[in-house]
């Protein structure tokens, strides 16, 4: 179920990044790759949702053959019970190294194709004396270009603020790689801005680095923490001895996704791990109760309070407290209220 939804999904994110792609003059890798590059956040997401369903499925078809009830009158109910146990830890450490490891490294390999992307757009868009239209609202003219490389009178003009507009000139400039990904490096040039309230500013300068992707908008390298992963920040934590807000809400985010795929086997098998009698009932679809689960989840995950950043697990903490409860009582490991019978 997870690979059939992850091909669809796969499928989805290559219609959504097709016009991006091909406005750039990318060609059919660039796309491939960039959509199985986004593909680790997305099953972040629906994986746990998967694991549910699978699960129950495969109960309900064990109690549609009868061989729920078998299990049940042959004692093998531990047994049943660690199979769960096995599928769910499973589960959870999968998404757990999707959520540590995958999709920090794919997030940090994206945002450098990216960023090269950028380049090489900003690169072909720069046709001595003619304005080019790098994006939408970002044009550019330059004067001359050598063989190395060199540019001589740059000018770019960035027109995609609310009623602001922002201008760069610069004698020379060079397209080159720090270590923060590609960069226009001008020379002896200034920085121009008119802001939504009409005031003017300049800024000179003799040497200004711009990183190109603020003109192409290839990317949203957002606080810097999602292209690392779990064990770089765990690492500098130590080395520092300083432990930001921002990086130890990253932790637990990424580990709460464990305790998702824990809390819906809990909650499935509480439901589903339990033989019925009745000739006549009306089941209601297993699919349609692990996504109603999975949304009142996020939403109290969202809405809960409680200390942050340790509020964002409270939905999954909370399903789980009632999968388990449900669990036991339908185990006998307790009763809540016990009715006596007179003799």
């Amino acid at each position: 179920m997870f690979g059939v939804a992850a091909f669809l999904l796969f499928l989805i994110q290559c219609l959504r990044l097709f016009d991006v792609v091909s406005d750039r003059g990318q060609s059919l890798l660039t796309l491939l790759g960039q959509a199985l590059l986004g593909m680790p956040a997305l099953g972040i997401v629906f994986l746990y949702v998967c694991v549910g369903i699978g699960l129950g499925r495969a109960l309900r078809a064990l109690q549609d053959r009868s061989e729920l009830q078998i299990i049940h009158v042959g004692a093998l109910v531990p047994s049943l019970l660690r199979a769960v146990g096995i599928y769910g830890l499973g589960g959870a450490a999968l998404l757990l190294a999707l959520s540590h490891f995958v999709d920090p490294m794919s997030v940090r390999a994206s945002n450098d194709w990216s960023t090269s992307i950028a380049a090489d757009l900003v690169s072909r868009s720069m046709i001595p004396h003619r304005f080019t239209e790098v994006v939408d609202g970002v044009s550019m003219v330059i004067g001359s270009r050598d063989a190395g490389g060199k540019i001589t009178d740059f000018f770019a003009d960035d027109t995609r603020g609310d009623g602001t507009r922002r201008t760069y000139f610069a004698k020379s400039a060079v397209i080159t790689r720090d270590e923060e990904g590609f960069v226009l490096r001008m020379q002896d040039g200034a920085t121009q801005q008119l802001n939504a309230a009409g005031r003017f500013s300049e800024i000179s300068f003799t040497r200004y680095d711009l990183a190109l992707d603020k003109l192409t908008g290839s990317t949203d390298p957002g606080d810097g923490i999602a292209g690392m992963t779990s064990l770089d920040i765990v690492r500098n934590g130590f080395a520092t001895g300083n432990w930001p807000e921002a990086e130890v809400r990253a932790l637990v985010r990424r580990s709460v996704e464990g305790i998702r795929v824990i809390a819906m086997t809990l909650f499935v098998a509480a439901l589903a791990a339990f033989p019925t009698g009745k000739r006549r009932r009306v089941d209601a679809p297993i699919e349609l109760v692990v996504l109603g689960a999975a949304f009142v989840e996020r939403g109290l995950a969202s809405y809960l309070p409680g200390p942050a950043p340790y509020n964002t697990g409270s939905g999954a903490i909370l399903l789980g407290a009632i999968g388990l409860a449900i669990l036991l009582i339908r185990l006998r490991v307790f009763v809540p209220m016990r009715i006596r019978r007179s003799a």
